[in-house]
């Protein structure tokens, strides 16, 4: 059931909004230079917040899991048994009382947390800073103690609604607020892997859904401030180093294409995967506050039987498999390994432990990309070495359960700064972008959307469509007769010329049917067919619109009954008409409001 629209903006609404002064408000909407500015000042305040972040949560592994300064957990070879279990354990139990809080501190308890990809396609840009917040936290708890989530999904939701807030308070257009929660995504996730060029193709791609001219300054811009000021704060850049790359030949081409075939099957796999555990858990009977308890138990259970490894979101894991002088493990122990992080990140969601598969992708890309070099030796008779096949599979697979072709191979790039090996990584990207989409159609996100009945592909901005409802274009003066009266009757009535359709009603003033007003005309009447009725040439009989269909809807249907008008019923039980709608002026309003989006993408004002 679609939720109605006051609840929507209600739940989009955290209360007041403190609007800027009105000569900056009106800078900065009629000015793309202010556009910037908002950019610049985002990128800032999204630096800070991923360093915060990510300073809280590796504070956290230190504290509970007795960490050395610059460990990482998930790259520890050992850790004592009962702190394995206990704390992902009580993490769990802690983190479903905060949900149980925080469902009573929002605004809308019960409905899902919107994001920034939900609220760029459907909501012109508008989410909740209170949910994003809470989310934040969330995520904090849910990595803090080791579950096998990643930080990236806390990271852009917090700077998108920081974002959000910001658009809200300077009145931003439609165009303007979805390009500011692009801005905010892609400096968290610049800020993130240190990568600007990776933090501005995310917005590019997953967030805003199009490239365009006009939002290609305030978008780099944000990602560039937030990769310096995460620069100036992290000790740590995530930078892999690569030996130098033996000269990739054109035979290079084809196993690499093999593997993000692979890849592909395998991202289809996870996404199918931690869906299933989530119905699993929601079956079970276990209840709800509990369920983040168990999910981290068996989390703590198979870091105890594989590897540490499996914890957390796998920084400290993935560059041990990245690098060269990292640990060496045989077929068994990375398929193990790959078996073992896919099920407990599945877990780990499908429990509620609030988080994404971003670095998971990446983690186990690396590991199914250093898998299919061991185990597939005659297809790939080159030079290169595993660990080549690790950041191609890395890439490869992120691009099948996260998206983004452009985004993945650029992280590449920035990460091992190796030009070579990205030309390999985007052969691969494409294949498992492109098997995704032709087999599954969904990335993560979107597939979630799926189950909740939400038809989103994409962030690209179909929220309008929505907004144009055939409430707001039918005509409210409708001409009804009743479908008792005679034929006769009807032609002095309405005679040629004086419309071209006429809705009848029935003795109750029920929505009967429509009639053509040339066809009631042209029907012959003689002496003995006198008592011929309108309700005998009626059409349309039960093909009705609602007030709440869109636009889309509505032409659907125009084209399904190949009729020209049809009646408007305030719901299809009572089925009182209070409209009537035509499909030329459906027709014209629609093109009218898609050339005006096309407009706005692309940057055209006037």
């Amino acid at each position: 059931m679609t939720a109605k629209p006051d609840t929507i903006r209600r739940s989009l609404t955290d209360g007041p909004v403190v609007q800027a002064p009105g000569g900056l408000r009106a800078l900065v909407r009629g000015s793309e230079i202010g556009l910037v500015g908002l950019a610049l000042l985002i990128g800032c305040v999204s630096g800070l917040a991923v360093s915060g972040m990510a300073w809280t949560t590796q504070g956290l592994h230190r504290l509970f899991y007795g960490l050395a300064d610059d460990g990482r957990l998930s790259a520890v070879p050992s850790l004592p048994p009962l702190i394995v279990l206990l704390v992902p354990t009580l993490g769990g139990a802690l983190l479903g009382l905060v949900i149980r809080v925080g469902n009573r501190w929002r605004r809308v308890p019960g409905r899902p947390v919107v994001d920034p990809i939900e609220a760029n396609a459907l909501h012109g840009g508008r989410l909740s800073l209170r949910d994003s917040l809470l989310v934040a936290v969330q995520n904090l708890i849910s990595n803090g103690c080791g579950a096998s989530v990643g930080l990236e999904a806390g990271y852009t939701q917090v700077s998108a609604g920081l974002a959000s807030r910001l658009g809200l308070g300077f009145e931003l257009r439609r165009s303007d607020m979805r390009v500011l929660v692009g801005c905010g995504a892609a400096a968290a996730i610049a800020a993130a892997f240190g990568a600007p060029l990776t933090g501005a193709f995310y917005a590019f791609e997953l967030i805003i859904g199009t490239y365009a001219i006009a939002s290609l300054t305030p978008v780099v811009a944000a990602a560039l401030v937030g990769a310096l000021v995460s620069r100036a704060i992290l000790p740590h850049p995530a930078t892999i180093i690569l030996d130098p790359t033996p000269p990739v030949s054109p035979a290079d081409y084809l196993p690499t294409i093999g593997l993000g075939l692979l890849c592909a099957g395998l991202g289809i796999l996870i996404m199918k995967g931690v869906t299933l555990v989530e119905a699993s858990v929601r079956r079970s009977g276990v209840p709800s506050l509990a369920r983040p308890a168990l999910g981290g138990l068996l989390v703590g259970a198979l870091a105890l039987v594989a590897s540490p490894q499996v914890l957390s979101a796998g920084h400290g894991a993935l560059h041990l498999n990245l690098t060269e002088d990292g640990p060496i493990l045989g077929a068994g122990a990375l398929l193990g390994l790959f078996l073992a992080k896919a099920l407990a990140s599945a877990i780990s969601i499908g429990t509620g432990f609030r988080g994404g598969l971003f670095f998971a992708s990446l983690f186990l890309g690396a590991v199914a990309g250093k898998l299919y070099a061991i185990l597939m030796p005659p297809l790939i008779a080159t030079a290169l070495p595993p660990t080549t096949y690790a950041i191609v599979g890395m890439s490869a697979l992120a691009v099948a359960v996260i998206g983004g072709p452009l985004t993945m191979t650029f992280l590449a790039l920035e990460l091992t700064g190796d030009f070579p090996v990205a030309a390999l990584v985007l052969v691969a990207v494409i294949a498992s972008s492109l098997a995704v989409r032709k087999t599954f159609g969904y990335s993560f996100a979107t597939w979630r959307f799926h189950l909740r009945g939400e038809s989103i592909r994409s962030a690209h901005d179909i929220g309008w469509i929505r907004n144009l409802t055939v409430g707001q274009m039918m005509r409210r003066d409708v001409r009804t007769v009743r479908a008792d009266t005679t034929l006769a009757a009807f032609r002095r009535s309405f005679p040629l010329g004086s419309a071209s359709q006429v809705v009848a009603v029935d003795e109750v003033g029920l929505y009967a049917g429509i009639v053509l007003v040339p066809e009631a005309h042209a029907a012959p009447i003689d002496d003995k067919a006198g008592s011929m009725r309108v309700a005998d040439i009626l059409r349309c009989h039960g093909d009705v619109l609602l007030p709440q269909m869109n636009a889309k809807e509505a032409a659907a249907l125009f084209d399904r009954t190949e009729s020209e008008a049809l009646a408007v019923v305030e719901n299809r039980q009572t089925a009182r008409v209070i409209g009537l709608l035509t499909e030329k002026h459906t027709l014209r309003r629609y093109s009218e409001e898609l050339d005006r989006q096309r407009a706005a993408t692309i940057g055209e004002t006037g």
